[in-house]
């Protein structure tokens, strides 16, 4: 069994789902893929079963669910899956090539061999940047790190990002079943239930490229969820 497990959540991705793939199993480290399909119309799930069936048995494994169940729950269902298994380390990466694959290797590092327990990927710390982002989405998304940093004090440059490494005795701390959020929360309140652990969260920089195919999945409902996500988490 590998050491290290990918998992990217997927809905209707089918313009991205095999590139992505191919660029993570590409990496030189030996990383496996588990793909997190909420029930894609489109076909992303057969694309998946393909390519486990001519190419990548053994490396790519999927868990297909009925329905749109949100960000939060897929990557819960990935942990739970990865730490059934052998895995030590734990990345969360989008789909659409925002998050860059040839940067696996370097998050991975930052934990194997830098002492960090959980890796972000961040666009905020130094020598972090973003790519392809209308002004008014950089705004929004450095604002609500600033927002999260001035509320809940946590050393993290990046707390909303979603390009991270856990080792697996973070997750093995964390109580997945309390985790409440779903959507960009999600990320905050992991981060933050590691951070309040004790585990050290470091930060990563990476470069965010902006989707070049398919359907982003933000919405004003994901984005109020956050902002009132962190004062709820300030409070308990």
């Amino acid at each position: 069994m590998a050491g290290s497990i990918v998992i990217i959540p997927t809905y209707n991705e089918k313009e991205n789902v095999e590139a992505i793939v191919r660029a993570t199993l590409a990496q030189p480290d030996d990383f496996h893929v588990l793909i997190v399909d909420d029930g894609s119309p489109d076909g992303t799930g057969q694309i998946v079963r393909d390519l486990q069936a001519s190419e990548f048995s053994g490396r790519l494994h999927m868990l297909e669910r009925s329905g749109k169940l949100g960000l939060g729950t897929a990557y819960i269902a990935g942990f739970r899956w990865g730490l059934e298994r052998d895995y030590e380390y734990f990345f969360e990466m989008d789909a659409d090539f925002s998050h860059n694959p040839d940067d696996l290797p370097r998050l991975l590092a930052k934990c194997r061999d830098e002492g960090a327990d959980v890796a972000v990927g961040s666009r905020y710390c130094r020598g972090g940047h973003v790519v392809n982002w209308p002004l008014d989405r950089i705004i929004l998304s450095r604002g609500a790190s600033i927002y999260t940093s001035l509320i809940l004090w946590m050393p993290v440059a990046d707390p909303t990002a979603g390009f991270i490494c856990y080792r697996r005795k973070v997750l093995e701390a964390i109580d997945l079943s309390k985790i409440k959020f779903i959507g960009y929360a999600f990320q905050i309140e992991m981060k933050y239930s590691a951070y309040k652990l004790g585990f050290k969260v470091k930060d990563v920089p990476i470069t965010f490229k902006d989707r070049e195919k398919g359907q982003s999945k933000m919405s004003l409902n994901i984005i109020q969820e956050a902002m009132l996500g962190v004062l709820q988490m300030r409070w308990k």
